[in-house]
């Protein structure tokens, strides 16, 4: 199979259920009527009973989202601006009433001697009063409430943000970004910069903690905790953050430092209860340690010689993340790390080709530049013109379905968290651009379409990524990350609009090219569209005839 892309753009035995986990949180029962109202209001934007669509892995069909909210909130601005009007009559009616109610007050007997204000006092008790009852009771959220229903089944879900919220903490991780530089919203290329709050760095930290992810538990809820001590204002309390920092730099082995918040949180709630018992516990584990450090002094000489793991390490010790090739992965994501020497270099060449004399690349031969040497790869420029992406996204986006991946042990297709996207397939038959794009690729490539799959158009979402794999078995630019990496050989390929790359992944042997094993990276800030053609081996005898060399 030859592959062408084009790119467009803790231990029950420590705890029980109220003492060391932080995960259970009280909260306030709601008395007035707007407080209900806004709960409710509330319960419909975070509880759907429709079908989950997966909006955080496709940053195009996110952007439909905009567009319900910006509905969303003409809506309500209606809905404000109509009760803002009915309180205007109220004011006035009362401004009224006060002023003449005063007046009447100061001489009842003399106020209501006259029969027209005696006949006006009981018209108004009898009548303007219950007029204005009506009025104050007017309910004007039904126009809102119905929209807010229409639009609800298209909102994301719990699913969806926690699937946002595991992006950002990929994206810190493979581009090495700090909580603060991420919470300041201070990324490469940025256009529109958004900043967290303390409560968007807390329900990072609390997403992690319920995957049990002590390490960014630990980071998020320090970020969210010095916010707070810087003077930012919120509703999420520096206890209730302390209280989860400190279980979780417990459960990463840092005895000392969770004593030393847990002091900290009783000097600001000295009566709470997990804290108290937190804090006899982490006391006596203390104690404990040190005798048996005294004990084995020797063996605490050969610790200080250990060379200690990072924090990140021990994590994914834990998790049993494939360490080596993952690092790989992730430093050529950040430009670390290519194997290319100057002298590897200094073959690879730009030129004009016309695949021998193709008689469509005749008057108008494609600019070809080689990317590597060993696996080729090259990129072919202007490849695809603003106008057929237009197109192209235009049929892909209603078409877009989360990307599956082969289950080995199932044999079914399924989805994975290292596979962050949409995708869609597209025919020839149905759109003379997709024909002409087809047509395009058998021109450059030699290669028979006949026998090839449909072509196949992928949306990445956030933080979208596709980990290390083999594919026996792009349109857009962006403006940082997701670069095409190839682990095995510390090739960086990077996202550049309109252009293609294509490169062989069996040899003319038939034998797959185990060189070709890559990867797409997490995009770091962008939108990244891009197209697959993936070309069978049958079809092509006699374009590229078969070998017993794995040579080529």
């Amino acid at each position: 199979m030859k592959t062408w892309q084009f790119r467009g753009s803790a231990p029950n035995e420590l705890r029980s259920a109220s003492m060391l986990d932080p995960h259970k949180l009280t909260h306030s029962t709601v008395g007035s009527f707007l407080m209900a109202l806004c709960w409710f209001l509330l319960s419909f934007l975070f509880h759907s009973l429709y079908a989950h669509n997966d909006f955080f892995t496709s940053i195009g069909q996110m952007t439909d989202l905009l567009y319900t909210e910006k509905d969303l909130v003409n809506s309500l601005k209606e809905y404000i601006k109509q009760e803002e009007n009915r309180l205007e009559l109220v004011k006035e009616w009362a401004d009224k009433l006060d002023s003449l109610t005063n007046t009447a007050t100061q001489d009842p007997e003399g106020f209501l001697g006259h029969p027209v204000n005696a006949f006006k006092l009981v018209k108004r008790l009898n009548s303007e009063w219950a007029d204005l009852e009506s009025l104050v009771l007017k309910d004007t959220t039904n126009g809102f409430i119905s929209n807010l229903t229409v639009q609800r089944q298209y909102f994301p879900t719990d699913e969806d943000q926690t699937g946002a919220a595991k992006a950002l903490l990929r994206l810190q991780d493979t581009y090495q970004l700090s909580a603060n530089t991420i919470s300041n919203g201070d990324l490469p290329g940025v256009v529109h910069k958004s900043q967290m709050t303390v409560a968007d760095c807390f329900e990072l930290g609390k997403i992690a903690y319920s995957e049990a992810d002590y390490y960014h538990t630990e980071l998020w809820m320090a970020q969210a905790l010095t916010q707070l001590d810087e003077g930012e204002e919120s509703t999420i309390d520096k206890v209730t953050i302390m209280d989860y920092l400190s279980y979780a730099i417990y459960q990463q082995g840092e005895l000392e430092r969770a004593l030393e918040l847990t002091k900290r949180m009783l000097k600001l709630d000295p009566d709470h209860q997990r804290a108290n018992g937190n804090l006899k516990y982490f006391e006596f584990q203390l104690e404990k340690q040190r005798k048996a450090e005294a004990e084995k002094k020797e063996q605490e000489d050969k610790t200080r010689k250990k060379k200690v793991l990072d924090k990140r390490d021990a994590q994914r010790k834990r998790s049993k993340d494939p360490l080596p090739e993952r690092k790989k992965y992730e430093m050529l994501c950040r430009g670390e790390g290519v194997k290319l020497t100057p002298r590897r270099q200094s073959r690879l060449f730009c030129r004009y080709f016309d695949n021998n004399r193709n008689p469509r690349l005749l008057l108008g031969p494609v600019k070809q530049e080689d990317e590597w040497d060993r696996p080729r790869i090259v990129r072919y420029h202007d490849i695809i013109s603003d106008s057929e992406i237009k197109t192209v996204k235009e049929m892909a986006k209603p078409r877009l379905k989360r990307a599956t991946v082969h289950d080995p042990i199932t044999g079914k297709l399924t989805t994975a968290q290292y596979r962050v996207s949409k995708s869609a397939w597209l025919s020839g038959y149905e759109h003379s651009t997709i024909e002409k794009i087809n047509q395009r690729v058998e021109d450059v490539t030699g290669l028979e379409m006949d026998t090839a799959e449909e072509l196949q158009v992928a949306n990445y979402g956030v933080g979208g990524q596709y980990e290390p794999h083999f594919d026996f078995g792009r349109m857009s630019d962006v403006a940082a990350g997701g670069a095409t990496v190839f682990t095995d050989v510390g090739a960086a390929v990077w996202p550049k609009k309109g252009t293609a790359v294509f490169w062989y992944n069996l040899f003319a042997s038939g034998e797959g090219d185990y060189s070709t094993r890559h990867a797409a990276c997490p995009v770091l800030v962008g939108n990244k569209w891009v197209s697959n053609k993936w070309i069978h081996e049958r079809g092509q005898e006699f374009r590229r005839p078969c070998t017993l060399s794995n040579l080529e």
